[in-house]
């Protein structure tokens, strides 16, 4: 079956560069997401919190999203379940979900051991927990991945690619400097729609100057007709519990 999968794939990329009209298009596409669906079922997720319904609500209006907010507010997951829910369940219109994001290190830990891909991998862990729960498989990340339907990508390999085709996940884009965040955006290509997420309290950057990035890109993104923002506060934090108690003794004596 992945044989199979793996050459349908090929053989629509090498078709898809080529000339072809709309309903061509359309019929390869259906017949990639036939396949793609096969050994995967996606579990249907209903938003936890006034906030988090806010986001569905204008993701359904086609709006793209700047999801910001306070630690455990389920920002990446609900991001992930509903660019794999428009895929899947979609009317055809997204090939695939792309996941950018910074490989910055919380703490100075030397070189890690490994090809790329493997330093890389160390990053790709939420998204693997997170496609555990909403496909019921611990394989789900690889095998999504390994059907072209998640590409995981870094922005120091971003320049100079345009992304087509794609719902487009920024997940903790606090930790990007301006350029970087300007690279992403300027990537977006035909058909394809952006969400970042993040929180600019919790960045791992340590200057100013590049700090202060996320909170520039922001006012941009405010000011455009395409974006639709949702702040998540602490009402919204359904991690457990104890981080919700301990994220506002934290904010109260502010730390």
């Amino acid at each position: 079956m992945a044989i199979a999968v793996n050459l349908l794939e090929d053989d629509i990329n090498v078709q898809f560069n080529r000339r072809m009209s709309k309903s061509q298009k359309k019929r390869l596409k259906r017949q990639l997401l036939q396949e793609r669906k096969k050994l995967i079922n996606l579990e249907e997720i209903e938003p936890r919190t006034e906030n988090q319904a806010a986001a569905f609500d204008y993701y359904d209006e086609g709006s793209n999203l700047l999801l910001h907010g306070v630690a455990g507010t389920g920002k990446t997951f609900i991001s992930l379940y509903l660019a794999l829910d428009d895929v899947f369940n979609g009317e055809g219109l997204y090939r695939s979900v792309t996941i950018v994001r910074s490989v910055v290190p919380t703490r100075e830990i030397g070189f890690l051991p490994g090809k790329e891909k493997e330093k890389v991998a160390v990053y790709e862990q939420p998204y693997h927990d997170i496609c555990t729960e909403l496909t019921g498989r611990g394989d789900g990340y690889g095998l999504l991945k390994s059907r072209g339907v998640i590409d995981f990508i870094t922005t120091s390999h971003i320049r100079g690619t345009t992304i087509d085709d794609s719902i487009i996940i920024v997940d903790e884009c606090q930790n990007m400097t301006f350029h970087e965040l300007d690279s992403v955006m300027t990537r977006v290509g035909e058909n394809s729609r952006i969400i970042f997420c993040g929180d600019f309290r919790q960045t791992d950057l340590n200057k100013p100057w590049d700090q202060s990035g996320i909170k520039d890109f922001m006012n941009i993104l405010h000011s455009m007709n395409g974006f639709s923002s949702v702040e998540f506060g602490h009402q919204d934090i359904v991690r457990s519990g104890l981080v919700r108690e301990y994220i506002i003794a934290k904010d109260k004596i502010n730390v």
